[in-house]
């Protein structure tokens, strides 16, 4: 596995991994301001958000990079 195959693995299991933390803790304001939506979160929580994923998508890399170098699944003939 080469790095830029690498880089793409990683990148898409973070995104993966990232839009699945949002919903976690997010609750809507109980007094919406005006011109705000009533469903966005009052305190998303992202950077503790994006610390787990960072961590969660290095342990996925890590189990699919032994995969994919094991030869369980091959993508060559």
């Amino acid at each position: 596995m080469d790095i830029v195959s690498s880089v793409v693995v990683y990148i898409l299991l973070w995104w993966w991994v990232f839009f699945m933390t949002l919903p976690f803790g997010a609750k809507p304001p109980e007094i919406v301001e005006k011109g705000h939506a009533p469903s966005a979160p009052k305190n998303p929580h992202l950077g503790k958000k994006i610390l787990i994923t960072t961590v969660l998508a290095a342990v996925l890399f890590v189990g699919v990079r032994e995969i994919i170098l094991s030869g369980i699944f091959s993508f060559r003939n």
